[in-house]
């Protein structure tokens, strides 16, 4: 009987630890986002006063490249250099093997589902996409296409003279487990400041 009552205590101690645990660990996350917002708005007005590659912190491998506006979801995001996963953790991210963003040419651009890029499955044709550059310029782009493609093509899109972006990520977008084999594609083409109406994108 004793030692069923201390059972008791000890694993009801564990359950209460854990809990404890789980819930600092969503504190400390959130408050890492906030933290990490914060600093990459720094390196962003940095970037727009003239400094060149400017990591938001010390230890980052990335940088600031360009801020995106989409007004029919209210989101605001900083673009960063490269997108790997630990970029990504913080944003979205630029494929360096694609032309800079504002620059003609095709200008590819990952984020995840869950987080950053969880929009992309409310765009709808002719949204507008706002892109701030480095140099103090402001385009606007169009949205055009959605796609749902396998991971392995997803990265085949045209590539010509007009300045595109292309935003890429996992689908569906409500996966459970990460790295899935199918990607959600939409790409925006720079226009004049009018926007026409939106529509329901087609897939």
């Amino acid at each position: 009987m004793r030692l069923a009552r201390e059972m008791l205590v000890a694993v009801t101690v564990l359950v209460v630890a854990a809990g404890v645990l789980q819930l600092g660990q969503g504190v400390y996350i959130k408050a890492k986002a906030v933290l990490a917002q914060h600093l990459l708005e720094q390196a962003w007005a940095r970037t727009q006063a003239g400094d060149h590659q400017v990591k938001p912190w010390a230890w980052a491998d990335t940088w600031p490249l360009a801020r995106i506006v989409i007004p029919s979801q209210h989101k605001t995001y900083i673009l960063l250099a490269g997108d790997s996963g630990r970029t990504l953790a913080f944003g979205p991210g630029h494929h360096t093997g694609s032309p800079l963003p504002g620059e003609p040419g095709n200008s590819m651009i990952s984020g995840h589902r869950d987080t950053h890029f969880s929009f992309l499955q409310y765009l709808a044709n002719d949204d507008e996409i706002i892109l701030e550059t480095v140099h103090g310029k402001t385009k606007h782009y169009q949205v055009e296409q959605g796609r749902i493609m396998s991971a392995d093509n997803a990265w085949v899109v045209d590539d010509d003279s007009v300045s595109r972006l292309t935003f890429v990520t996992c689908y569906p977008f409500n996966a459970l487990q990460p790295g899935t084999a199918m990607r959600y594609v939409i790409t925006a083409v720079e226009v004049d400041v009018d926007v026409v109406n939106t529509r329901p994108i087609s897939l």
